[in-house]
């Protein structure tokens, strides 16, 4: 089935610098534009422009000093941490990636497209309300989920993390509702140090925060039982209107700062199913941000797959259940048993 999928992509997006040497670098988009459109697959989506985000939604998510600290460094150099530094077009772009998220995201709500992939710069799952960090200044999907809960056919979303670092962000904007289920498939022990299994959510989000904290080598088998038999489940019970995916690809076998062994076929593999789920469950509204991945040609592969499988092509996919490595079957079991007053889950 061919999709009508928009993409969120703007040249501002380039002009963010995040240093010398740092590997979230210009050169990440260029690697999937290259790929998209030399075997003619740019050519097949549509482009949605971008605008700056406005105060009013990033302060949905962020504090108004922190909004505020962002837009006053625009046009300078400024060191937020140790790993999180702006140059001169790094507010624009970072408004712009907000702005644009929420765009996309209403016309695949609107049903102007089936779905869509915010390709974009500087990334935001590690963003927190109140600074910036992790390479990340505003969360970009947190945005676009508060802006799409002002709708009125909006009343659930499913936030599902598969960045080899724990989405914290993203958890700690949504950890204490339970109209948003969030479920992060990270590496742990890792950056940023968040992630353990048993941080289930708070007060009335208790069990609507979900953490798969897995071990050093984790790859397409592992990945795939997951996706499979706890997500898919987990999600036909949450019965969302919306599916927004943090799509890093630095759980990729050749990324330089992962630990992780997915292939490009196991990106496939997980893209399909969440197509698939996302047709089921809640009419194929599906919508990715760009989050990490620093081999160029990872990311690059990683992220054309997503959206070859998004337009509905048919990919060599990898993942099979049956191989799961012992770790991750244990794991899986005490999520299971973790989860148990919240999601029915069966013991693999």
């Amino acid at each position: 089935m061919t999709r009508k999928v928009g993409v969120c992509w703007d040249a501002a997006f380039q002009a963010h610098s995040a240093g010398v040497g740092h590997p979230e670098r210009a050169e990440r988009l260029n690697s999937i534009r290259e790929i998209l459109d030399a075997d003619g697959t740019w050519e097949r989506l549509i482009q949605v422009p971008t605008r700056r985000a406005t105060k009013e939604e990033l302060e949905r998510c962020h504090a108004r000093a922190h909004v505020e600290q962002v837009i006053s460094v625009e046009g300078k150099s400024h060191m937020f941490d140790a790993d999180t530094h702006a140059s001169p077009g790094t507010t624009e772009a970072a408004l712009l990636a907000a702005g644009g998220g929420i765009e996309l995201v209403n016309k695949v709500l609107d049903g102007e497209l089936s779905q869509g992939f915010a390709l974009v710069r500087p990334p935001g799952h590690h963003a927190e309300h109140d600074r910036a960090m992790g390479f990340c200044y505003f969360n970009n999907i947190a945005v676009a989920a508060r802006a799409a809960m002002q709708r009125d056919d909006v009343q659930r979303i499913l936030l599902i993390d598969w960045d080899v670092h724990h989405g914290n962000g993203t958890q700690h904007q949504f950890d204490e509702e339970k109209e948003f289920l969030c479920i992060s498939l990270h590496q742990y022990p890792f950056y940023p140090g968040t992630g353990r299994l048993r941080d289930i959510g708070l007060g009335e989000g208790k069990g609507y925060n979900i953490n798969v904290p897995f071990g050093h080598g984790t790859g397409d088998h592992e990945f795939a039982l997951f996706f499979e038999q706890m997500i898919v489940p987990v999600a036909r019970q949450f019965q969302p209107d919306l599916i927004l995916l943090s799509a890093g690809y630095d759980a990729h076998q050749r990324d330089p700062l992962g630990g992780m062994k997915v292939s490009t076929e196991g990106f496939a593999h997980m893209s399909h199913v969440l197509c698939e789920l996302a047709d089921e469950v809640c009419g194929g509204k599906l919508v990715a941000f760009l989050e990490g991945g620093y081999d160029l040609q990872g990311v690059g592969q990683g992220a054309a797959t997503t959206l070859k499988t998004m337009l509905g092509d048919t990919l060599e996919r990898s993942g099979d259940i049956s191989k799961v490595n012992a770790p991750s079957l244990h794991l899986f079991n005490e999520l299971q048993e973790t989860f148990a007053p919240y999601w029915k889950l069966k013991r693999v």
